[in-house]
């Protein structure tokens, strides 16, 4: 069974507080991506992202949002009483306190992982928080924020996902597996953009092609379509 979507009550911010963050939602549901798909998760939704990918199905988080304190955010997630905790957003790192609540729910004990668009830092994210970082292909848009240097901090419970909307996307990832041995540091996930890329085509090339990559659909889409908060 999946939760419904769980407001955190209002708050209006202070300049004077240090430990707030904005906030689109939190839910619990399955985990629809990376080598955690399937298992009961609850997502921590930030509010905000610098980028502007051409397929992004999270536009809604762009902008609005609630304040909340991450002492709130800690409790909210422990009332699911699920065990794996999903930072997304949105970008949370374009959020400064976002390490601040990684750290946090690491310390209440929670698995903790963090979706991120790999154009801001992740040298200073907390070590014992799985990192899902993007490279983002030219069908995005945004093949121009990759920040390069993130892939020297990569460890091997990290993962780079990389979403590819055609064949032009697929070469370019290819060429960037090879480049940096993406294969040697991390596990690799390709993803097809919904709706443009066929599923069945990525899959014919990775196979045709013998890569070291993991394909992967997303879940949360095939059971529920794009209905926020799934």
């Amino acid at each position: 069974m999946v939760n419904a979507i769980r407001p955190l009550q209002n708050e209006t911010p202070t300049p004077a507080t240090s430990r707030r963050l904005r906030l689109t939602e939190i839910f619990c549901s399955l985990q629809g991506e990376s080598d955690s798909v399937g298992w009961p998760t609850v997502f921590v939704r930030l509010t905000g992202c610098p980028l502007r990918c051409s397929w992004c199905d999270t536009e809604y988080a762009f902008h609005g949002g609630e304040w909340h304190e991450i002492d709130e955010v800690v409790a909210s997630v422990a009332a699911f009483g699920v065990h794996r905790v999903c930072v997304t957003g949105g970008e949370p790192l374009a959020q400064k306190r976002c390490l601040a609540l990684l750290e946090a729910l690491c310390n209440a004990g929670h698995e903790v992982s963090l979706e991120t668009s790999g154009a801001l830092d992740i040298a200073e994210v907390d070590p014992r928080v799985r990192r899902v970082m993007d490279l983002k292909a030219p069908g995005s848009g945004e093949v121009e924020r990759n920040l390069w240097s993130n892939i020297a901090h990569l460890q091997a419970s990290d993962q780079v996902k990389i979403v590819l909307a055609d064949r032009q996307d697929y070469d370019w990832a290819v060429a960037r597996v090879r480049e940096h041995a993406l294969s040697a540091r991390c596990p690799v996930l390709f993803s097809p953009v919904q709706g443009k890329l066929a599923p069945r085509d990525l899959a014919d090339w990775i196979l045709a092609d013998r890569l070291p990559v993991r394909f992967q659909m997303q879940l949360h889409k095939l059971l529920w379509g794009n209905e926020p908060g799934r």
